[in-house]
């Protein structure tokens, strides 16, 4: 596969998981600065891991949520709750991978990841 099949490989499963507006302000905002970094992951992280077929994206939005989680990463965090959705990722299921989470990466960011879990489906029930 050459770099720019890859590329469009990774903007498709992009645009599937985190939705177009999301992936259109990404790279909207792209600048002389991040434009290089945007393609990276567009390439890489969507591309090469996200386009394997060695697990569903079912699981691999669930091991993301966990990983953001252990990393202390909320704004990623936010990112993939929200896109779980799209993976078929449950709400019950997203509760039991932060119970999950209380355990193995501590109380403190099971507690913050669940508040923002709550502040992001409560502004989806909204809309």
């Amino acid at each position: 596969m050459t770099e720019d099949e890859r590329y469009e490989a990774g903007l498709k499963v992009r645009r599937e998981v985190l939705g177009n507006a999301h992936v259109d302000r990404s790279l909207a905002n792209r600048n002389e600065l991040t434009s290089e970094f945007q393609n990276m992951i567009t390439r890489h992280a969507w591309g090469d891991i996200w386009t394997r077929p060695g697990l569903p994206r079912h699981t691999r939005s669930i091991a993301t949520i966990a990983m953001m989680v252990a990393l202390n990463r909320s704004e990623e965090l936010g990112l993939h709750l929200r896109a779980a959705k799209n993976n078929g990722v449950t709400r019950d299921e997203i509760k039991e991978i932060l119970m999950q989470t209380a355990i193995y990466c501590g109380v403190p960011a099971a507690n913050s990841a669940f508040h923002l879990a709550q502040t992001i489906f409560a502004e989806e029930d909204a809309q």
